[in-house]
């Protein structure tokens, strides 16, 4: 599983309109480097998956930020499709949210894709978008514009019953006053956190699928520890209210053991 926690347009956060926390679950050995320069117009930056390419999030110099969770399928991946990876790199190629959402409408093919979930904002706006098997009557893929506010993306829908995300957001309660070093150090603690939450993590599926194999509970945390799978990194990104490189930081491994460091070389 992966973790997506967003702050969009917080009143009380004038001076950072968007603010991103994130955990990258994956196999330990699964090769990948957890920061890297991704592209030069604009400058993108984000982790790069050796295995497959691409990325699981991506930061423009516009600050427009995308970010994927997967979503959990019987089998696993399917390896004649295309990988996820790229979406990031397609939205965070343009200079606005709003424009990579409209280009993602008119350009993605959901089925060419294996399933996951997107949410890519910049300093005005936040855009939610679900690939996989097609809603009855659409074909095409639609971008769904979120409100301001607080939005939790795992391994789930957004918004579906979710324990892990419920105590996420349970964490993160007042986190829009957090300024400054207090911002980066509170979010840190949420990411870092192996608190486990109660009720059911079985991810339920989809209609008509066959059953999914049964989680481990150390995935319900924040930063996972389940064996050959775990959290492998860690990235805080903050987009300035004026125009400006957004602050990114990062860590290299599971946050709860190694410590964030400033992307801005990378720039």
């Amino acid at each position: 599983m992966c973790l997506l926690a967003i702050i969009s347009r917080s009143p009380n956060q004038p001076d950072a309109p968007l603010v991103v926390a994130a955990n990258r679950d994956e196999l330990l050995a699964r090769p990948a480097v957890s920061m890297a320069l991704l592209g030069e117009a604009p400058r993108v930056l984000g982790g790069r998956d050796l295995l497959a390419g691409g990325t699981w999030l991506a930061v423009n110099e516009h600050g427009v930020v995308a970010a994927l969770t997967n979503r959990p399928t019987p089998g696993g991946r399917d390896p004649g499709k295309r990988s996820r990876g790229e979406l990031p790199l397609l939205l965070a190629a343009h200079a606005t949210a709003a424009e990579a959402a409209r280009a993602a409408e008119a350009a993605i093919d959901p089925a060419a894709y294996n399933p996951c979930w997107l949410m890519v904002g910049d300093r005005s706006s936040l855009y939610y978008l679900e690939l996989g098997a097609p809603a009855p009557g659409r074909s095409r893929l639609r971008a769904e514009e979120l409100p301001p506010g607080v939005h939790v993306l795992e391994n789930r829908p957004l918004g579906a019953p979710s324990p892990k995300a419920d105590l996420v957001r349970a964490a993160l309660r007042g986190a829009d006053a957090w300024r400054g070093p207090a911002l980066l150090a509170g979010l840190a603690a949420v990411l870092s956190s192996h608190r486990l939450p109660e009720g059911d993590l079985a991810y339920p599926g989809e209609p008509g699928e066959a059953a999914l194999p049964a989680i481990p509970r150390e995935v319900g945390a924040a930063c996972v520890h389940a064996g050959p799978y775990g959290t492998r990194s860690s990235a805080i990104v903050v987009v300035p209210a004026d125009p400006g490189l957004p602050t990114v930081e990062y860590a290299d491994g599971p946050p709860c053991t190694s410590p964030y460091r400033s992307a801005a070389a990378f720039w």
